[in-house]
């Protein structure tokens, strides 16, 4: 069997393979799924695979495949709620309480769309080095979603997010060979969106998506960032407590700048702060809307999410706003002081999906960690600075589980994010079936990694730009086409720092709590 693929006019990330609706559109929630396909494998309905097949006029998908006719029953799953009146339970309001197992159809459906927002940085980032764009984003902010085949996600990029690149992380960072690029010290990890009128209406409220760029494949990152544990506050986060720390890695990834690269003068946590902080002024105090802070990101990225949904509440630029984190894969981040300060006194929410044959979610804190009895734990905290705990709730998943993966010893395999949300697609509860419900094409899977059981006929490594984005020019030449002016920040993003007390290069020594550079 042989597919041709043109350039996507559908979602990259989602095919509408039945007649489930993502909750944030008008259409019905009403969706097909097969309980006992022959040889426990998920099938779809003839009526999508017509859809499918009128569509792209190619041969039947993967899920087509494995149809049968025989030996199925239908289940039919109707009437879910409303997620403008259960947002705050998606959001964690109830810390997700009988919504994991068995697992809530509607919060599925929420961590599959966030999960995509994250894989949306991997897909539009530039890891090509024979690139001069190689570290950027490939397509315009105004265009971003669009670009992806994402029109309908309902969300506009208010700004991309950048890191300097002049720090020893060569396993994230990524930099062109050639001489003259877009940017000698810098790398794109992100962007900030927020929900248009019409889905703010249809969901209950604002909703600021902040989602950080991970790493893709190779896990080396975890050896580059991991050394010990520094106070949040000696790099400029205000914290009263010294006490709570966090892996200085990361610290210094969300906290470093630098005043020669017009991309990275300001850090990623300025950057960060400044827009959440006009978002906030717009909709919360200008418009008087009801807000909330969604923050996405796998690998790294789920990293940089638990950091910057930390530093938004400590600075109180979210201001009465909720804020949870979606984390994919992530490690953990700070010392148990971390955790306390996270989750009880700033009421900070994160759900953690994780694949439990993963390691980097076990990482750092191998030995002591949130497992360990907690007087012991707070022993060594103030003893040692090797001391980690996860925050929030985990979502453990099992792709062993999936009759579509093949037994692989690849651990990049199982850290990848599009099977972390293949997995998602037909977890139902501990012990139970593994059935395929929203219609995730499972090729996608294969899209940066070699995971899928090989008689399925999908290449690994499948996603590629068409020509590897060479063009023919007017006298029939093969070159890389120029890309519209990047930007870098908003002219008014020095005036939020102010209003902050971020005023570049200048530090307040007279806190209670220390010196905080600003």
């Amino acid at each position: 069997m042989s597919t041709l693929l043109p350039k996507p006019s559908l979602h990259i990330h989602q095919s509408p393979l039945n007649t489930y609706q993502s909750p944030i559109t008008n259409a019905p929630t009403t969706f097909l799924h097969r309980l006992k396909p022959m040889k426990n494998l998920p099938s779809l309905t003839v009526s999508a695979r017509a859809s499918l097949n009128t569509q792209n006029g190619s041969l039947p998908s993967l899920l087509t495949d494995l149809e049968t006719d025989e030996d199925t029953q239908t289940k039919l799953v109707t009437d879910n709620p409303s997620l403008k009146n259960s947002w705050r339970e998606i959001h964690g309001s109830t810390d997700w309480a009988g919504m994991l197992d068995p697992i809530d159809p509607l919060l599925r459906s929420e961590l599959i769309r966030y999960g995509e927002m994250a894989q949306a940085c991997y897909d539009a980032f530039d890891f090509d080095p024979f690139s001069k764009y190689c570290g950027s984003c490939r397509y315009n902010r105004r265009h971003f979603f669009e670009e992806l085949g994402m029109s309908g996600s309902g969300y506009d990029v208010t700004r991309y997010l950048y890191a300097t690149s002049n720090l020893s992380i060569p396993n994230f960072f990524k930099k062109s060979r050639w001489e003259k690029t877009w940017s000698q010290g810098a790398n794109w990890i992100g962007y900030v969106a927020v929900s248009d009128d019409e889905t703010s209406a249809r969901i209950g409220r604002r909703d600021i998506v902040i989602s950080w760029r991970g790493t893709v494949t190779r896990l080396e990152w975890v050896a580059d960032l991991m050394d010990f544990l520094k106070p949040v506050n000696s790099e400029g986060i205000r914290c009263p407590d010294p006490d709570v720390k966090i892996e200085s890695g990361f610290l210094t990834l969300y906290g470093e700048k630098d005043g020669s690269c017009r991309f990275c003068k300001y850090s990623a946590r300025e950057q960060v702060l400044a827009e959440v902080k006009r978002l906030v002024e717009l909709y919360v105090k200008e418009r008087g809307e009801e807000v909330s802070i969604s923050i996405t990101g796998h690998s790294l990225g789920s990293a940089l999410a638990m950091v910057s949904a930390y530093d938004l509440a400590e600075t109180g630029v979210r201001g009465e706003c909720p804020v949870c984190v979606f984390s994919f894969s992530g490690p953990r981040v700070g010392n148990g002081r971390f955790k306390e300060r996270f989750e009880k006194e700033l009421g900070l929410k994160a759900l953690r999906v994780v694949n439990v044959h993963d390691s980097v979610p076990k990482v750092p804190g191998v030995l002591v960690n949130e497992r360990v009895h907690e007087a012991l734990r707070k022993l060594v905290d103030r003893l040692l600075p090797w001391s980690y705990c996860h925050v929030g709730v985990e979502l453990a998943l099992d792709h062993k589980k999936s009759p579509f993966l093949k037994e692989t010893s690849d651990p990049a395999c199982f850290h990848n994010l599009e099977a972390h949300l293949h997995l998602l697609d037909g977890y139902h509860g501990k012990g139970e079936r593994f059935v395929l419900v929203t219609g995730r094409d499972p090729a996608l899977v294969n899209k940066a990694c070699d995971f899928l059981k090989d008689h399925h006929l999908v290449p690994p490594y499948w996603r590629q730009d068409h020509n590897k984005g060479m063009i023919r020019n007017g006298e029939g030449r093969w070159i890389q086409p120029e890309r519209s002016t990047l930007e870098d920040h908003p002219p008014n993003i020095h005036d939020h720092l102010q209003q902050l007390g971020l005023s570049p290069n200048k530090c307040l020594t007279s806190l209670p709590f220390g010196t905080v550079c600003l």
